[in-house]
C-alpha cells in the first residue's frame, strides 16, 4: 500500500512543479502575436493568412474540413498499405476496419479492433496513425482555446484562427514535450527499432519505433498502442517507471490547462476551482478503483507484476478519466465495481481531468450549467466570468453535454437486442452487459480503452462505433464553438452585489454536483443493470 501511494505522490509532486510554468507557457502560444520561422513557413505553404481571424462558424468549417480530409487519407493509406515501404508483407487493411480505424485516430480515439503488430506496417503507424496523434490533440486545444476567448473577449464575433492555433498546438507544444519525452521513455526501456522484427528459436518477435508513437500517444491522450497489449506490453511499458512517466504525460496538459485558463481569463482562481473539482473526482475515482481490486478474491488477475495493483489501478484511472485508452492491465478482469470504476470515469464525460483541450471545455461547459442551475434557485438571469447566460448559451451548452449520452446508450441498447451480439461477448448476464456498455461509452466519449472481453470486428460494431465516435467528438466540439461565439459577441456585465461568486469552495462544491449528477440522471439506469448488479451478486 505505501509503494502505491507513493507512487501516487510522486505523479502529483511532479505536476505541482510543472503546473504553473507550463501551464503560463501555454497561455503564451495562443495569446502572443509573433510566429516563428517553422510557423511562417507552414502558414506560406498552406496559403493560410495568420493575421486574419474566424468567427465560429468559419473555425468550426476548419476542424470538420480537416478532420474530413484526415478520414479520408488515413483511410487510403490502409487500403494501399502493400504499395507502402516498411509494410513487411501486412496486406491491405479491410474496408469495414479502415473505416473504423480512420474514424478512431482522427477523433483522437484510438479505439483498435485490429492486432497492430499483425496489421499495421511502420509507415501506416508513423505516418498515418502518429501524424493523427498529434493532429487531433492540438485540434481539441485549440477549441479549448477558441471557448476560453470567448470568455475573455467582449463585443466581437472572432474567435482567433483555427490554423495558426492547430500549428501553434503541434509546434511549440506538442512536438517538444514529445520529443524530450521519446528520449526519456527509452531510458526507462522503451524500444526503438525500424526493424519489422526478430526471430528467436523459430519465434518472431514484432519490433517497431515504439518510443516516438508511445510519448505523443499518453501526451495527446490518444491512447492507440503499437502492439496489441498497449500499454502492458514489455517493449511499450517496461517497468514501474515507465508506468509513472507515462501517467504523468496522460495527466500533464489537462492538469496545466486549468492554469492557462485562469491566466488568460486574468483570474487564477478560476483555475484552481475546476481543477479542485477535476482533483476530487480523480481522486474518489481512484480509491474506488483501488480499493476494489484489493479486496477482490483475485486481485492480480489480468495485471502485471512489474506494476501490480497500485499501479494497475492508477493507470486505469488515469487512462479512463482522460480521453487516453491507453491500458496496462485487462479492465475485462476487474472486479465489478473497479470495472464500473473505470467505466463511470468515461461516463462523467472525461473531464477528471479529460483530454487535451476536451477536458477543459467539458468542464467550462459543465460549470455554464452549474452558474444557470444557480440563477434558477435564486431567480436571477446567471451570469459567469462577465457574460450572461441566455436561452443560446444554454441551449449551445446542453448539445455539448446530451450529445454523447444519446448516441452512448442509443447505440449500447440497439446492440444489446442484435440476436449476433451475444457470440461476440466473453461473459452473459450483467458482465456481458458492461462489455457492450464499455464499448460504446469508449467510443462516444473518444477513449478508446477496451473491456477486452468483446469482438468487436464485426461489420455493425464497426460502423456503429465508427460513428459514436464521431458524433460524440464533433457535435459537442460545433456547441462549444456556439456557445464561444455567443459570449464573445456579448458587451459584458459588471460583478454586482447579486453576481454569485465562481471562486470559492462553494461553487466548487456546485460544479462537481453538476458533474455528477448528469452522470447520474444519464446512466445510472444502465449502470444498474451491468456492474452494479455484477457487484451485488
Amino acid at each position: 500500500m505505501w509503494a502505491g501511494l507513493a507512487q501516487v505522490a510522486l505523479v502529483l509532486a511532479a505536476l505541482a512543479v510543472v503546473y504553473r510554468p507550463f501551464g503560463d507557457y501555454m497561455a503564451r502560444v495562443y495569446t502572443r502575436a509573433d510566429h516563428s520561422r517553422a510557423e511562417s513557413a507552414v502558414y506560406r505553404v498552406t496559403g493560410v493568412d495568420p493575421r486574419s481571424e474566424q468567427n465560429w462558424g468559419t473555425y468550426a468549417f476548419g476542424v470538420l474540413g480537416l478532420s474530413l480530409v484526415g478520414v479520408v487519407a488515413l483511410y487510403l493509406l490502409q487500403r494501399l498499405q502493400p504499395l507502402l515501404p516498411l509494410d513487411f508483407g501486412r496486406g491491405a487493411v479491410e474496408p469495414a476496419m479502415a473505416f473504423n480505424t480512420a474514424v478512431s485516430f482522427v477523433t483522437n480515439t484510438n479505439w483498435q479492433s485490429y492486432v497492430p503488430e499483425e496489421v499495421m506496417g511502420h509507415t501506416v503507424q508513423a505516418v498515418g496513425l502518429t501524424v493523427q496523434n498529434f493532429v487531433s490533440a492540438a485540434v481539441g486545444l485549440a477549441v479549448a482555446m477558441a471557448l476560453v476567448r470567448g470568455f475573455v473577449r467582449v463585443g466581437t464575433d472572432r474567435l482567433g484562427n483555427f490554423w495558426v492555433d492547430l500549428v501553434r498546438g503541434t509546434i511549440r507544444i506538442l512536438l517538444p514535450v514529445a520529443f524530450v519525452f521519446a528520449l526519456v521513455l527509452i531510458a526507462t526501456g522503451v524500444t526503438m527499432s525500424l526493424r519489422g522484427g526478430v526471430t528467436v528459436d523459430g519465434q518472431t518477435i514484432a519490433q517497431a519505433p515504439t518510443a516516438s508513437q508511445e510519448a505523443i500517444k499518453v501526451l495527446g491522450t490518444n491512447g492507440g498502442g503499437v502492439f496489441n497489449a498497449n500499454s502492458a506490453h514489455p517493449f511499450e511499458n517496461p517497468n514501474a517507471w515507465s508506468n509513472l512517466v507515462q501517467v504523468f504525460l496522460i495527466l500533464l496538459i489537462p492538469v496545466c490547462l486549468t492554469r492557462t485558463f485562469g491566466t488568460m481569463v486574468g483570474e487564477r482562481r478560476q483555475g484552481h476551482v475546476l481543477l479542485g473539482v477535476m482533483g476530487a473526482l480523480w481522486s474518489a475515482m481512484l480509491a474506488l478503483i483501488w480499493a476494489a481490486e484489493a479486496a477482490g478474491t483475485r486481485p492480480l488477475e489480468g495485471k502485471e507484476l512489474r506494476f501490480g495493483i497500485a499501479g494497475s489501478s492508477l493507470f486505469a484511472n488515469t487512462t479512463t478519466g482522460t480521453s487516453t485508452g491507453a491500458v496496462n492491465s485487462t479492465h475485462d478482469s476487474y472486479t465489478g465495481l473497479g470495472g464500473g470504476g473505470a467505466l463511470l470515469n468515461m461516463l462523467l464525460g472525461e473531464m477528471t481531468p479529460g483530454g487535451v483541450g476536451t477536458g477543459l471545455y467539458s468542464m467550462l461547459v459543465m460549470a455554464v450549467i452549474a452558474v444557470f442551475l444557480a440563477g434558477l434557485m435564486v431567480g436571477r438571469t446567471p451570469e459567469y466570468l462577465g457574460k450572461k447566460l441566455g436561452r443560446k448559451e444554454v441551449t449551445a451548452a446542453a448539445v455539448s453535454i446530451l450529445a454523447v449520452p444519446t448516441v452512448l446508450l442509443v447505440g449500447a441498447g440497439v446492440a444489446a437486442a442484435l440476436p449476433g451480439t451475444a457470440d461476440a461477448l466473453a461473459n452473459d448476464g450483467p458482465h456481458g452487459l458492461s462489455e457492450v456498455l464499455y464499448a460504446y461509452a469508449s467510443a462516444s466519449n473518444n477513449n478508446g480503452s477496451a473491456f477486452a472481453g468483446i469482438t468487436a470486428t464485426g461489420d455493425w460494431f464497426q460502423a456503429s462505433l465508427g460513428v459514436c465516435m464521431a458524433v460524440g467528438r464533433f457535435v459537442p466540439m460545433i456547441a462549444v464553438l456556439a456557445l464561444a461565439g455567443s459570449l464573445a459577441a456579448q458587451r459584458g456585465a459588471p460583478v454586482t452585489a447579486g453576481t454569485l461568486p465562481t471562486t470559492g469552495p462553494l461553487f466548487a462544491s456546485l460544479l462537481g454536483g453538476v458533474v455528477v449528477l448528469v452522470a447520474a440522471l444519464a446512466f445510472v439506469p444502465a449502470l444498474a443493470l451491468g456492474p452494479i448488479a455484477e457487484a451485488m451478486l
